[in-house]
């Protein structure tokens, strides 16, 4: 929420060093352009988990069997017992 507040605080009724020669550059509308920067990284994290989930789907699965996850995790991927007793 930080990178929204930006484009709502950089008018130069807030920050007089806008008031310079950047009052051009900012303005009243920065914070849309800050929405839209944050959908953008939204979306590519998204679509990059998706893709990077599905080539491991299809290399090494994502899922072990069921029988190793009854016998549990720790020995059958581990090779040892977390807890002992």
């Amino acid at each position: 929420m930080g990178d929204l507040h930006t484009g709502f605080l950089a008018v130069k009724e807030v920050n007089s060093n806008l008031a310079t020669n950047l009052s051009d550059v900012v303005g009243k509308t920065l914070w849309i352009h800050q929405l839209k920067a944050m959908g953008i990284t939204i979306a590519l994290a998204v679509i990059g988990t998706v893709v990077i989930a599905m080539i491991v789907k299809a290399v090494t699965g994502l899922r072990v069997s069921e029988d190793i996850e009854t016998a549990g995790l720790d020995l059958a991927e581990h090779g040892e017992e977390g807890y002992h007793g």
